[in-house]
C-alpha cells in the first residue's frame, strides 16, 4: 500500500538519495549534478508557498516524492517536480501524491501548476498528460549543467 504524507527536513537524506539514482541514471530529469540533503534542505524551506509530499510503503521505505513552488515570474503559478524510485514506476506512486499536491495547491491559492518536462521523457509526458496536464509552451534548446541541449515541454494543470 502507498501512504502519502507532508515531506519535512528529516526525509531530505532519503530524497536525495532516491533523486541522486534518478540523475544518475539519466534522460528522464533536466537535472545533472548530484543533490545534498542540505540542497533540499534550503529547497524545502525556500517559500512559504512550497508543498512537499512524499509516498512510503507499508514498510516505510520512501517510493517517491513530489514538490510545488511558486515560479518566481508568476507566483499565482506553481511550479511542480516529481520523482518516482527507478523500477517503481507505473505503481500508482505518482497518482497517489498529485491527489495530495492537488489539493495543497488549491490551499495555497495557485491558479496552475506547471510541469517542465525533457521533450525525451515519454514517461514523464504520459503521466503529467494522465493527471489531466495539457500542452501549454515548448522550450527550446535548454542548456543542462552537463553541457546537453534539449527541448523541453512546459504543460499546464489548472487548478
Amino acid at each position: 500500500m502507498i501512504h502519502v504524507r507532508r515531506a519535512g527536513p528529516l526525509d531530505t537524506g532519503a530524497m536525495a538519495e532516491l533523486l541522486n539514482e534518478i540523475i544518475a541514471k539519466g534522460g528522464t530529469t533536466a537535472l545533472t549534478r548530484p543533490v545534498s540533503r542540505a540542497m533540499l534542505a534550503e529547497w524545502m524551506t525556500g517559500s512559504d508557498r512550497a508543498a512537499w509530499h512524499l509516498a512510503e510503503d507499508d514498510a516505510g521505505e520512501l517510493l517517491g516524492f513530489q514538490w510545488i513552488d511558486p515560479l518566481p515570474e508568476t507566483p499565482d503559478v506553481a511550479h511542480i517536480a516529481t520523482f518516482a524510485r527507478v523500477g517503481r514506476t507505473g505503481l500508482g506512486i505518482g497518482s497517489a501524491l498529485f491527489e495530495a499536491t492537488r489539493r495543497a495547491a488549491k490551499d495555497l491559492a495557485y491558479h496552475a501548476i506547471d510541469a517542465e518536462i525533457r521533450a525525451d521523457n515519454a514517461g514523464g509526458l504520459a503521466y503529467y498528460q494522465s493527471r489531466g496536464f495539457e500542452d501549454h509552451h515548448r522550450i527550446r534548446d535548454r542548456l543542462l549543467d552537463d553541457g546537453t541541449r534539449i527541448d523541453k515541454i512546459v504543460k499546464r494543470y489548472e487548478v
